[in-house]
């Protein structure tokens, strides 16, 4: 029982380290974002994480060739797909909005397998993406008189990396996390570089002027920042797969939620953005819902990771 409680501990700990890393290098976005692309800046950070993780291959930690190609290249679409909405969200919207709406994942992982996979949750669930929705329009709060179509694409990031993470249960079992992080990774490089070759070089300028920018000059500011956001990606994403690898995932998937808090603690430290008493209301909600789905699911419904075993 002591193991299984250390394990226990030891797999919460390395998830809000994690998420701890990642809250604090989403951060980062905005010094990127002004004056960079977020075509080019997927396009480099994937190239830069992609070879780490051949580094960290190469050391003998985990296997970076995965076992059945097209489908971790199909799987990978879908995080991949998420990730080009979060971050073009980052530049436009308060982090904390975005995170919220990020983490809308667990309750469409919920719905789709009801709809696709004929599975019948009780009323607790049921009860959950209830208070769950209601928690994103808390955050959200759009005005019907003056409706931001943009709000509502970190809902769509959720959506979509609920199919990344249904898809990787059925079409990815047994590859490596390594693996995994690769294909992810690779395909948010290939993105990048469709979107460098389709937008315009320069671009318009400042926060707004990220997602339809394609390629700008390189400064050394930002090549430090692009490799901050790459290592510490991979940190964070490689902490996250460890504490799943420790732990049931129903239990681990609750801890994930800890990056709405550090996410919004670093954005009001770095930027001054502070959440307003509805908005905490709404993630509080969504962070609830996720765990009362996740802790009531089998095998969980993790956001940021998917379990893989290595």
């Amino acid at each position: 029982m002591e193991i299984q409680g250390n394990r226990a501990g030891a797999a919460a700990a390395s998830v809000i380290a994690g998420m701890f890393a990642l809250g604090i290098t989403d951060n980062f976005v905005p010094f990127i974002s002004e004056t960079g692309s977020l075509w080019q800046f997927h396009m480099l950070r994937g190239c830069l994480a992609v070879a780490l993780l051949a580094l960290l291959a190469a050391a003998g930690v985990g296997v970076i060739r995965p076992k059945r190609w097209a489908a971790v290249l199909g799987r990978s679409l879908f995080p991949a797909g998420a990730m080009l909405i979060y971050f073009g969200c980052l530049s436009v919207l308060p982090i904390g909005v975005v995170v919220a709406g990020l983490f809308t994942a667990p309750l469409f992982v919920l719905l789709i397998s009801v709809v696709f996979q004929g599975r019948r949750p009780g009323p607790v669930r049921w009860a959950a993406v209830v208070i769950g929705f209601a928690g994103a329009v808390l955050v959200i709060q759009p005005d019907p008189r003056d409706l931001d179509p943009v709000a509502f694409l970190p809902v769509v990031a959720g959506m979509m990396y609920a199919v990344g993470a249904v898809v990787t249960r059925i079409w990815c079992e047994g590859e490596g996390a390594v693996a995994l992080s690769a294909g992810f990774f690779g395909m948010l490089a290939v993105f990048g570089a469709i979107g460098v070759l389709v937008m315009p070089a320069g671009g318009p300028e400042g926060f707004a002027g990220f997602v339809l920018r394609g390629w700008v000059p390189l400064t050394g500011a930002m090549w430090f920042w692009i490799a901050v956001q790459a290592v510490g990606s991979i940190i964070g994403i490689g902490l996250i797969f460890r504490g799943y690898l420790l732990g049931e995932a129903g239990h681990v998937a609750v801890f994930e939620y800890a990056l709405l808090v550090f996410a919004s603690f670093w954005a009001w430290v770095f930027w001054g953005q502070a959440v307003g008493p509805l908005a905490l209301l709404g993630m509080a909600l969504i962070a609830v819902a996720g765990a009362v789905i996740s802790l009531r699911s089998e095998g969980g419904a993790p956001v940021r990771a998917v379990r893989a075993e290595p």
